[in-house]
């Protein structure tokens, strides 16, 4: 016995041109029917919830899967599976398609030759799946373009839930952006960590999808913003402050990765506030808000 729902939506020319549409979205639980072996041309990220089951790819292999866990089903590549036949499992999917998962794939937030990906928690992944089977009610005016906002989220979601990203990623990460401003190379910083140069860079790659070089430059590069819109210091001073002793060096990296010199983006950005800016990151469910009673 089992319990199904699902939407299937068919985006227009514009919309496709969004670069990440969804195509479906279902939720089902028990014990379903086996899926497979088949092949697809779209990518499908299917999230197990509760329960457990078993996957096979194109090597043959079946590999266990408990939850929470993840299925990738990318384009191309035969696929087969099924949950427990005893106790079934609980499971959300969603289709979808576009450019974007080009990229997606390069940052690693979609890994192809990892189709079976354990979770530590499949709370928010589940409430990004909740968000785009909310909006496939139908009639909804807004349903390409929302659900394929909600896409993006649930890939976010569903790399931050990946369960080695504590154990792999997020102290080399914490650490690197805590030195991001001395004046290290990859392999300084890579012997700081007890790592040599290319463990450090695959665990950056797995971590955040990058290089630690452009890992570091984006700390650097969005400190840099922040001296130059809300203070008047120097741009030679900017550049020392972000780890650059020679201001010239940072002007042309500044000009060239963000597209316009220090100079004209403070000129474009600079904000005046009395009193300072804020340290503190504020808290999206009470945001800092005018008071509106007498004053």
């Amino acid at each position: 016995m089992y319990h199904t729902w699902m939407r299937y939506f068919t985006p227009s020319p514009p919309h496709l041109r969004l670069g990440l549409v969804c195509l479906g979205v279902g939720l089902q639980h028990g014990v379903l029917p086996t899926v497979g072996p088949r092949t697809l041309d779209h990518h499908v990220a299917v999230l197990i919830n509760a329960g457990s089951g078993w996957y096979r790819g194109p090597d043959g292999r079946r590999t266990a899967v408990t939850a929470p866990a993840l299925l990738w089903l990318t384009p191309g590549v035969p696929h087969h599976y099924a949950p427990d036949p005893t106790g079934g499992w609980d499971e959300s999917f969603v289709d979808f398609t576009g450019p974007a998962t080009t990229t997606y794939t390069e940052l690693g937030y979609i890994e192809p030759d990892r189709p079976v990906v354990p979770l530590s928690d499949a709370t928010a992944p589940r409430t990004a799946v909740g968000r785009i089977a909310r909006a496939a009610r139908r009639g909804n005016p807004l349903l390409e373009v929302e659900t394929a906002a909600a896409v993006h989220e649930l890939l976010v979601a569903l790399r931050r839930a990946r369960a080695d990203t504590t154990a792999e990623g997020a102290p080399v990460l914490d650490a690197l952006a805590r030195d991001a401003f001395r004046p290290l190379t990859v392999a300084e910083h890579a012997a700081r960590h007890g790592m040599t140069a290319a463990e450090l860079r695959t665990a950056v790659r797995r971590g955040a999808g990058c290089s630690p070089k452009d890992y570091l430059l984006g700390i650097r590069l969005g400190r840099a913003k922040e001296l130059l819109t809300t203070t008047d210091l120097p741009v030679a001073a900017v550049a020392r402050r972000v780890g650059y002793d020679d201001p010239a060096y940072f002007s042309r990296l500044f000009t060239r990765r963000v597209g316009t010199a220090p100079t004209r983006f403070r000129a474009q950005q600079s904000r005046s506030v009395p009193g300072g800016w804020s340290t503190r990151v504020p808290d999206p469910a009470h945001p800092p808000t005018l008071a509106t009673g007498p004053v």
